[in-house]
């Protein structure tokens, strides 16, 4: 009777959004979509213009056309090099595809530009592609340093996990970037390999101009399997991230 004169409250808007907070879940969700929104949905589209104009200056490089997409690489552990020559040996850069010049939140000009990089295999077979880390990942691992942050390695962690599977999401749903990348999530071992990455992106690359059939992410064909150990991209928490704003 109690429960039926009194029910249970439901939190309000501002009250969902104060939790949410405090659990952090809004941090990596924010994260992905303004990787979207403020880069990948302005430079994706574009990305097979620019692979097509460089191939045919340079025919020999980029031969396998399925791997003409930009590689983002997404490191569980957030440790991203500035360098990809100093992450592994057996990658070295290339050179850059053309640039492309918007104007952008008053900055006249701004540039936006992909770089190509070599990597040579256990045969000293060379391949090619426009690879990069995803760098919303390096504010996870700056929080995770900032004692004003108190974002602990396992909230990183976690957020890393949310990160990649809400991006995820957010591109299968674009139709401007269907086809104009490739995700590569990856958890290194605790054992000292110094040619870790390469394998793990050539793993992909093999996968690419292998398939039976162009993979576009877009339409969910087919989910690429991991060249290293299985990846565990559960989530503690099954809820879901709540919006930024509380008035929506």
């Amino acid at each position: 009777l109690v429960c039926l004169s009194f029910p249970p409250q439901k939190p309000s808007a501002v009250e969902m959004s104060e939790m949410s907070e405090k659990s952090k879940q809004n941090v990596a969700y924010g994260l992905a979509w303004s990787y979207y929104v403020g880069y990948l949905k302005l430079v994706l589209p574009r990305l097979k213009k620019l692979m097509e104009e460089f191939s045919q200056a340079n025919p020999n490089v980029l031969a396998c056309r399925e791997t003409w997409k930009l590689h983002i690489l997404v490191p569980l552990s957030c440790d991203i090099y500035d360098d990809l020559e100093k992450a592994d040996s057996n990658i070295q850069y290339l050179t850059d595809l053309a640039e492309t010049t918007l104007t952008r939140a008053g900055i006249k000009k701004r540039v936006y530009k992909h770089s190509l990089y070599t990597i040579r295999d256990k045969d000293d077979k060379l391949w090619h592609c426009a690879v990069e880390y995803a760098t919303p990942l390096q504010s996870l691992y700056a929080m995770s340093q900032d004692e004003c942050a108190a974002f602990s390695r396992e909230d990183r962690l976690e957020q890393a996990k949310l990160f990649y599977r809400t991006l995820e999401e957010i591109l299968q749903g674009s139709k401007e970037c269907a086809g104009t990348y490739r995700l590569i999530a990856y958890e290194e071992s605790g054992e000292a390999d110094a040619h870790f990455l390469s394998r793990e992106i050539l793993g992909h690359l093999w996968k690419q101009c292998h398939e039976e059939y162009t993979v576009h992410e877009g339409n969910q064909l087919h989910a690429p399997s991991l060249t290293s150990t299985e990846l565990n991209l559960q989530i503690s928490q099954s809820d879901l991230p709540q919006p930024l704003r509380s008035d929506c």
